[in-house]
């Protein structure tokens, strides 16, 4: 599989930019001024990078986590050409419940979504001064759970030595 990177980037900025479901889903909470959509991207140019990872996860990975806050966050639907299996992955990354149904039912699938998802949380501490106390460490705590859980299936990759950098604040 090879994708169209630029293409599917365009895509992504257009969902979260033009048709969010809320004026608050175009920025990132930390400041509410840097646009959402580097979210995404992050996690999908950071899965790229990963060379412990086979070239055919890493491209499949990027498009699930391009496309993976567009079912939840924006009225746009997804692509009508992703291949069903990375539409799969992207439903069952996403969780109308929020963070309290992910905590529960995110262990349930399948390894590759575990994978994604850690991408996606890292992200997500990484900028998460708007967390209070109680959030942020429930927040790690799960997050250090996933890595541990992915670790058993993929090995040490960058993704978890980047979380491992993190701590409590």
């Amino acid at each position: 599989m090879k994708i169209n990177l630029s293409k599917h980037i365009e895509t992504v900025i257009k969902a979260h930019v033009d048709h969010p479901k809320e004026e608050i889903n175009k920025y990132r909470f930390f400041d509410k001024k840097t646009p959402y959509v580097v979210h995404p991207i992050w996690c999908a140019t950071t899965i790229l990078t990963e060379p412990k990872l086979d070239f055919d996860l890493r491209q499949k990975g990027a498009l699930s986590l391009l496309y993976h806050d567009v079912l939840e966050d924006t009225l746009a639907p997804l692509p009508e050409d992703l291949p069903s299996e990375i539409k799969e992955w992207i439903r069952d990354m996403t969780f109308d419940g929020g963070f309290e149904e992910e905590q529960v039912k995110l262990f349930t699938k399948p390894k590759e979504v575990l994978l994604f998802k850690l991408y996606d949380k890292t992200s997500n501490l990484l900028d998460a001064t708007w967390m209070d106390k109680e959030l942020y460490k429930t927040y790690f705590d799960f997050t250090q759970k996933l890595s541990k859980k992915v670790t058993k299936h993929y090995g040490e990759l960058n993704i978890t030595k980047i979380l491992g950098t993190l701590k409590y604040r």
